[in-house]
């Protein structure tokens, strides 16, 4: 996906040596990624922060192996993330091999109902949001507002009036300097204060740094199906406060995302039923975007594999290529795993967790490219088939070179706790996630994560401040080039709406191939979701994009089905129906915009 600047780009004459990135590419890496001085000059090429990542994580390789293998393994590591077939999380790219060596893009932190704990976690989190991490609460053991606080003899504030607090200091901290701090919160579905937390984002601006979600379980499911009433339970007591029918709380989550895209769901029963340590306690809440769900303290590194890279021509037309990627899988998984060695932990708690279940995520982005070069429709029961296939094969691949490591640097500390023993001896307790690869996307030049093409001609804002990077897709150039197909007009017309839709000179075909999001049927979102999720140790991060004129009994369905499917989460944006955008479609007209995850 080549990207067009409309600005002269001053970095391109430094960076010819590494000519094959795109502007925009450029354009991020130098505001978000390269070295600066203290004047804010920027000091380092990409080559250079590759070179620095690539020696920073295998530096760990002393521990089990010589200089010699140190060298080796900086090589490879070098070769695997400058010629972008893989890439980690934005907090590797960004501190490794610096005095801020704070590496891991995803953490969960707990939210106990005693004002000293709440506060520690609010200096927690400071901490992590700004060396570059994001953080998942789950307010749930908040007593609810107006309950008696007996130690004061005042009452107590409520779980919502607290996310304020925690989003007011996120509001003031910049990641790294750079960028402002992500959060998810979550309350569960029979806390007290349910529904002023299912309103909550109707009001413009409030809790604008929080993703959220309702907690929800298999009983309140069921309830709702048969239409019965629903106990609300004062977390610390136990008693039930009140009851009220459990499809008018459906119906209000419902309408609340149908109007802001919040809440989603996050469904805790699937969670914990392939939590891998159940043994150390149920899972509760996931990092900002709902990809990794994580124990109190937990945090997790991820990293994406560029599949656009690992396409082959054969008599036959264009592949996988599927040797290729099972080269790559255990240098990725490898990576992922010297870096929570070589990571500085800002708090005890946390770096007890992370070397006690050296949880990682290997996932994917690219995907929608990969399928319009092999001229397979994202709306197709052929791309859900490959979509299955893929993640087995990387969920294999990626098990058995975790399995290898296990055999030289031994199993994960609490393994004897796990679901792996006492036959499975494996070095991470999760090997695979799918995140959503915003930006890393764009150092890669390629499509976000498993989500379609948003657009062919798009504006995105809110990566960089609030600076504009236009892009347009280069296979949908070379694919009219090819067909013989390319012109003025047509390129000036999909530059003015974003689309081929409505580009009469086009065949059936090119029009399905490259559909965009607002093109697909939200049916066909979900079934990609679904696909990659059977075959993802944690869960998958994924917009289900719905047009404007998307009904409320339209996200009902889709939220009933990804329960029913064993989704881990559930996230849906209808178009235009948030007024801070992060994407438009089109150069120009701006008329659509979509909220994407950007981390």
């Amino acid at each position: 996906m080549t990207s067009f600047l409309f600005f002269e780009n001053p970095y391109r004459i430094k960076y010819l040596l590494m000519a094959w990135l795109s502007d925009n590419a450029l354009k991020v890496l130098a505001t978000r990624y390269l070295r600066r001085d203290r004047d804010g000059i920027v000091t380092e090429t990409p080559a250079e922060l590759f070179r620095r990542v690539a020696k920073a994580i295998a530096a760990a390789e002393i521990s089990w192996g010589t200089n010699e293998d140190v060298a080796r393994w900086e090589e490879k590591f070098y070769s695997v993330t400058s010629k972008l077939l893989f890439l980690p999380n934005s907090p590797t790219l960004m501190n490794a091999g610096t005095t801020a060596n704070q590496l891991s893009a995803c953490f969960v932190l707990p939210v106990d109902d005693d004002m000293s704990s709440i506060f520690t976690t609010l200096k927690n989190a400071a901490l992590i949001q700004q060396s570059g991490g994001g953080t998942g609460f789950n307010f749930s053991h908040l007593r609810p507002r107006n309950d008696p606080a007996v130690r004061t003899g005042g009452i107590a504030a409520g779980s919502v009036a607290f996310m304020k607090v925690f989003d007011a200091a996120t509001e003031h901290i910049k990641q790294g300097g750079i960028r402002r701090g992500a959060n998810m919160g979550i309350l569960n579905i029979d806390h007290p204060e349910i529904e002023e937390f299912i309103f909550s984002k109707r009001v413009p601006g409030v809790l604008g740094n929080f993703n959220i979600s309702v907690g929800i379980s298999d009983a309140f499911m069921n309830a709702m199906e048969q239409d019965t009433k629903w106990s609300l339970v004062h977390p610390n007591t136990k008693k039930t406060v009140r009851q009220l029918p459990a499809r008018q709380l459906w119906n209000d989550i419902i309408e609340s995302a149908w109007r802001t895209g919040d809440p989603g769901m996050i469904f805790l029963d699937t969670i914990n039923s392939a939590n891998p340590t159940p043994a150390l306690g149920k899972i509760e809440s996931t990092n900002p975007c709902g990809e990794v769900p994580l124990l109190p303290y937990e945090p997790c590194n991820l990293g994406s594999v560029n599949l656009t890279k690992f396409i082959k021509q054969t008599t036959a037309g264009k592949e996988v290529d599927w040797k290729y990627l099972e080269e790559i899988i255990p240098i990725a998984i490898r990576f992922l795993d010297n870096v929570i060695e070589v990571n500085d932990y800002i708090i005890p708690e946390i770096k007890g967790m992370a070397l006690g279940n050296r949880k990682i995520g290997l996932g994917i982005m690219g995907w929608a490219e990969l399928l319009i070069q092999l001229g397979i429709p994202y709306d197709s029961e052929d791309a859900i088939r490959l979509a299955g296939q893929l993640m087995q094969f990387i969920r294999q691949k990626s098990l058995e070179a975790s399995a290898e490591l296990a055999g030289q640097r031994g199993v994960f500390p609490n393994w004897e706790k796990s679901i792996y023993a006492p036959n499975t001896p494996v070095r991470n307790a999760t090997r695979t996630s799918i995140a959503p690869t915003g930006t890393i996307s764009i150092i890669a030049d390629t499509s976000s994560s498993i989500e379609p093409l948003f657009a062919l001609a798009f504006r995105r804002r809110h990566v960089l401040n609030d600076e504009t990077l236009y892009s347009i897709n280069q296979p949908f150039i070379a694919y009219l080039e090819k067909q013989h197909l390319f012109s003025e007009k047509t390129l000036e017309q999909v530059m003015e709406e974003g689309t081929a839709e409505s580009i009469k000179e086009l065949p059936a075909e090119a029009k399905n191939i490259f559909k965009t999001a607002l093109e697909i049927s939200p049916s066909w979102h979900l079934k990609h979701q679904l696909a990659f999720q059977e075959y993802t140790d944690n869960a998958v991060s994924k917009t289900i994009n719905l047009p404007e004129s998307a009904t409320i009994a339209d996200v009902s369905d889709i939220y009933m089905n990804a329960w029913k499917n064993k989704a881990k989460g559930i996230t849906i944006f209808r178009y235009n129906s948030r007024g801070k955008q992060v994407m438009w479609q089109g150069l120009k007209s701006g008329i659509k915009s979509c909220k994407v995850c950007i981390e």
